[in-house]
């Protein structure tokens, strides 16, 4: 090996070592950059302003904390609105005679029970109660509700007779429930209850039209 060869090593041994050198100083300052903005992120948490950590807190929140009165009024007004259209569905059992009828009344029970499960939910998840002072009588004038003596009354009858009432009942409860919903999209926040809003208008207006057509015809 000549002079020259191991002179050029050992330039070349020093380039190595110090570049590694300047690669573990890039490291060190590195680290000591995330461990002042990991500082500074505490600072601003501490501080009061919003952060991302809210942000994400929020985003975890069920289902959609972003709510106003109109959301919990909806919901409490709809709950027992909804449970008297239960109540009166399951009174078709054994007294209804019209098989379309009786058809509707089954999709009734079946789309508003979960429904009812749903609103509550998001009552508890807000921290408001499921009714207000005005349950269970509600009173608005147009929620379509039908009195104690109008469910006494369906409860006595049988067959067309049965039929008939129960049309024009549900005609009317239904109308109070579209009613409610339409204010709902107008005037809620919560995506969820706007949405379920809409729902209630499309259903339960396709419903009004068989009802009323049943009615037509007997």
């Amino acid at each position: 090996m000549t002079a020259f060869t191991r002179t050029l090593r050992r330039t070349s041994a020093r380039r190595t070592a110090a570049a590694g050198i300047v690669a573990a100083g890039a490291l060190l300052l590195s680290a000591c950059g995330d461990n002042k903005d990991d500082g500074m992120s505490g600072m601003d948490h501490g501080s009061g302003s919003s952060s991302a950590a809210a942000t994400a807190q929020a985003g975890n929140t069920a289902p959609a904390a972003d709510y106003n009165d109109a959301d919990v009024t909806f919901s409490q007004m709809m709950i027992p609105h909804h449970k008297q259209a239960v109540e009166m569905a399951e009174l078709a059992d054994g007294r209804a005679s019209d098989p379309d009828l009786k058809d509707i009344a089954a999709k009734i029970k079946k789309a508003q029970d979960p429904e009812i499960n749903t609103m509550t939910g998001w009552l508890q998840s807000w921290g408001k109660p499921t009714a207000t002072g005005d349950m269970p009588g509600m009173n608005m004038g147009n929620d379509g509700m039908m009195s104690d003596k109008d469910m006494k009354e369906l409860k006595s009858m049988k067959g067309t007779e049965f039929d008939k009432m129960f049309a024009q009942m549900m005609i009317q409860h239904h109308e109070g429930a579209i009613t409610m919903a339409k204010d709902e999209q107008k005037k809620g926040k919560n995506a969820d209850a706007t949405k379920m809003a809409g729902g209630i208008v499309t259903s339960q207006s396709a419903e009004v039209k068989q009802l009323q057509s049943i009615l037509d015809r007997l």
